[in-house]
C-alpha cells in the first residue's frame, strides 16, 4: 500500500509540474469580450486545463499499456507535457506516437529507450536528427514501471536540451505508472473474484451434485414424475451456478436458484427440512453479487440438520430497508460457538467448515466496504441467523445492466 501512496503524490507532484509548463500558454492576453469573462486567475486556469488533460488520458491508462490504449493516451500526454512530439513504448517495440517526425524518427526509438528500458531511469540525450528542418533534436526517455518493474517508456521530444522537461516527463511518467499500477489492481482484484466464485462452485459441484442425483434416483420408480421436475430443477440450478458471465445479479434471480436448491435438498431430507419465504416483491429489483445468498442457505440447512433427528426450519427473508435490501438466513438448528465463528470469518475454517460464510463476507467487504459484512448471531444450541446488506442505488450497479 505504501508503493501506492507514494505513486499518488507523485501524481500529484505531476499534475503540479505540468501545470507550471502549460502556465505560459494560458496566461497569454486575450481580446474582445473573452477578457471581460471571469476565468478565474491564470494559476487556476491551467490547473483547471492541466486536470482536464490528465483526466483525458488516464481512462485509456486504466485498462494497461497496449497499443490501442497507449494511441488513445499519447496526445493528451502530449498536450500535457507541451513538446514537440511524444511517442509511448513497452518492453520492446513504440506503442503510439504523437506529432511530427514519425517517418524518421521512429526507428531511433528503441536505442533511445534501451537505456531506460534496462536501468528503470530517465535519460536525456541528443537524437541525432540529420533533417535540417527537424526541430525534434532532443529526447527524454522516462521509465512506465508496474508491480512487475519497468513495462515500458515514455520519450518526450524537443528542440533542444532542457532541464525542465526532463523533470515534467518524468513526473507525467510516474503518473501514467500510477495508472498502470491501477489497472494492474484492477486485473488483481477481477482475478481474486472470479477465483472465489469458482472456490464456491466447487464447493457445490460434488456433494451437491452427488446427493441431488441421488435423491432424484430414488423417485425415478416409485414417482416418476416428481423424478422429472426434480432433474429439470437440478437443470436450471447448474446453469445459473455455472454460467460465465456477470459479477452481479438481481435478487430474484438470486433466489429463484435459491429455491431450484431448496426443492433439491427437500427431495433429500423429506419432512425433516422446513423452509419460510418472507420476500418484500420491492427489492426484487435489486442487484447483488452473483452467487452470494445460496452459500448462507446452504450453511443453514447443513448446519440446521445436522445431529438433529427432528430436523429443522430455516427462514429467508428479504425486506426493504430505505437505501438498502436487507437479506437474512435463519435456521434453528445446533448454531456455532463465537470463537469458531470468528475463525471461520479469519478464513481459518477449522475442520474445513464455513468456507461458504468467509467466503461471501469478504466478498460483500471488498463490493461495499468494511462496513457491509455479514452479521452473524450465533450460540451453542442457539441456531444461526445471518443478515447480509446491499446497497439498492449503488453507482455502476443497475439491475438492468448485471445480466
Amino acid at each position: 500500500m505504501s508503493g501506492i501512496v507514494w505513486a499518488a503524490a507523485s501524481a500529484a507532484g505531476a499534475v503540479l509540474l505540468a501545470a507550471g509548463v502549460v502556465l505560459g500558454r494560458l496566461t497569454a492576453p486575450r481580446g474582445g469580450r473573452a477578457a471581460d469573462l471571469d476565468l478565474g486567475t491564470p494559476v487556476e486556469r491551467a490547473t483547471f486545463h492541466t486536470l482536464h488533460t490528465a483526466s483525458l488520458a488516464a481512462p485509456p491508462l486504466r485498462a494497461g499499456l497496449t497499443e490501442e490504449t497507449a494511441r488513445r493516451a499519447a496526445r493528451p500526454l502530449r498536450s500535457l507535457l507541451g513538446t514537440e512530439a511524444l511517442c509511448l513504448t513497452d518492453g520492446t517495440a513504440v506503442l503510439a506516437w504523437d506529432g511530427p517526425g514519425e517517418g524518421h524518427h521512429h526507428g531511433g526509438v528503441p536505442d533511445l529507450a534501451a537505456g531506460t528500458l534496462e536501468t528503470g531511469r530517465s535519460r536525456s540525450a541528443p537524437t541525432g536528427c540529420a533533417d535540417p528542418g527537424c526541430d525534434l533534436r532532443w529526447a527524454v526517455t522516462a521509465p512506465l514501471t508496474g508491480e512487475e518493474g519497468v513495462l515500458g517508456a515514455l520519450v518526450a521530444y524537443g528542440p533542444r536540451e532542457s532541464a525542465v522537461l526532463v523533470r515534467a516527463a518524468t513526473e507525467v511518467a510516474r503518473w501514467v505508472s500510477v495508472q498502470l499500477e491501477l489497472a494492474e489492481l484492477d486485473r488483481s482484484r477481477t482475478r481474486m473474484v472470479e477465483a472465489e466464485i469458482r472456490a464456491l462452485r466447487a464447493q457445490i459441484s460434488p456433494h451437491f451434485i452427488f446427493n441431488s442425483l441421488a435423491a432424484i434416483a430414488s423417485f425415478v420408480r416409485t414417482d416418476p414424475e416428481r423424478a422429472r421436475d426434480l432433474l429439470l430443477e437440478f437443470a436450471d440450478f447448474t446453469r445459473y451456478s455455472f454460467r460465465r458471465h456477470g459479477d452481479f445479479a438481481q435478487l430474484a434471480d438470486e433466489l429463484r436458484a435459491i429455491e431450484q436448491y431448496l426443492a433439491l435438498a427437500g427431495a433429500r431430507f423429506g419432512d425433516r427440512l422446513k423452509v419460510t419465504l418472507q420476500i418484500a416483491p420491492e427489492v426484487l429489483p435489486v442487484a447483488l453479487p452473483f452467487l452470494c445468498l445460496q452459500p448462507l442457505v446452504e450453511n443453514a440447512v447443513k448446519h440446521g440438520l445436522q445431529d438433529r433427528e427432528r430436523g429443522c426450519r430455516v427462514t429467508i427473508a428479504a425486506r426493504d430497508a430505505g437505501a438498502e435490501a436487507v437479506v437474512t438466513v435463519e435456521d434453528d438448528g445446533v448454531g456455532m460457538d463465537p470463537e469458531r465463528l470468528r475463525a471461520v470469518l479469519r478464513g481459518e475454517h477449522p475442520g474445513g467448515s464455513g468456507i461458504g460464510l468467509s467466503n461471501v463476507d469478504e466478498r460483500l467487504r471488498q463490493v461495499y466496504g468494511p462496513e457491509h459484512g455479514l452479521v452473524i448471531e450465533t450460540g451453542v444450541g442457539a441456531g444461526m441467523k445471518v443478515t447480509a446488506r446491499f446497497p439498492k442505488y449503488r453507482p455502476g450497479v443497475h439491475p438492468s445492466r448485471t445480466r
